[in-house]
């Protein structure tokens, strides 16, 4: 694959795959597998299949083992990286920490990490299969519907977080928003390709996270689509430059996600 440290996947930690199955297929029209996949093993792995026949990312069900251990939902992303075990001692030589050592499965080599603020994250070298060495992943998209579309970090150290994502992963950081008070929104680059931003934590958020903005065809018709399937809005939606709109929201497991799409009535 050749999108070094570029997102190329992600994950909803969950569970309840079947309630989020329900939830995720009213608001974005995501698919969700109703049964594991085989090559996962022991685990219970669904992907998440898109209308146009590709995949969004993937459910892992939480056990009582993983919710006794501390496993909460959460949405998570992969970040590719070409030397997973290099990474993990130059982000804990940084000040991050590993929540999953670097382990083999059948699709790569991946580690959950956090950055030194706290906020976790996935590194992955992915093995594609073989013919497709070269194809890089679509998971994330600027502009196209049921992919992620902008990734937001919020973070009780903006200084600090833009050092170490930037430093890393060779990421740009160009340009910013003033939300007064609030302090800056600063937008992040991989290439000539906006990422998303990287936020100061606002009122109410308990610690640094990801939170990952999911296209929608028609925001209007998702925000009524998350209340209607028992998820929650905590913000917006609210016109964003460029002229769409976007949202946040818990849907009923409790994950946080974005959406981001255009209003169309």
């Amino acid at each position: 694959m050749t999108d070094a440290s570029n997102f190329i996947w992600y994950e909803l930690m969950t569970p309840d795959p079947a309630g989020a199955a329900r939830f995720y297929g009213a608001v974005v029209g995501w698919t969700i597998a109703s049964e594991r996949d085989p090559a996962a093993g022991d685990m219970d792995y669904r992907m998440i299949g898109r209308s146009d026949g590709g995949n969004a990312g993937g459910v892992l069900a939480l056990g009582a083992d993983m919710l006794a251990g501390g496993a909460r939902p959460l949405w998570i992303g992969y970040i590719h990286t070409k030397d997973v075990d290099a990474k993990i001692a130059a982000i804990k030589a940084d000040g991050g920490s590993v929540q999953m050592d670097a382990t083999d499965i059948p699709v790569g080599r991946i580690a959950m990490v956090t950055d030194p603020q706290g906020a976790p994250f996935y590194i992955m070298d992915p093995a594609p299969p073989p013919g497709m060495e070269g194809q890089e992943s679509d998971v994330f998209s600027v502009d196209q519907p049921q992919r992620i579309r902008w990734n937001e970090l919020a973070t009780s150290d903006p200084d600090g977080a833009t050092a170490f994502y930037t430093g890393h992963f060779g990421w740009g950081q160009n340009g910013e928003m003033d939300m007064g008070d609030m302090g800056a929104y600063r937008f992040i680059q991989r290439g000539d390709v906006s990422l998303g931003a990287i936020m100061p934590l606002m009122p109410g958020m308990p610690a640094s996270m990801w939170t990952f903005y999911i296209g929608v065809d028609d925001i209007d018709r998702a925000q009524a689509a998350v209340t209607a399937n028992g998820g929650t809005i905590t913000n917006g939606p609210m016109e964003i430059p460029g002229g769409e709109y976007a949202m946040n929201g818990l849907d009923p497991q409790g994950a946080a996600f974005g959406l981001v799409g255009p209003r169309k009535s």
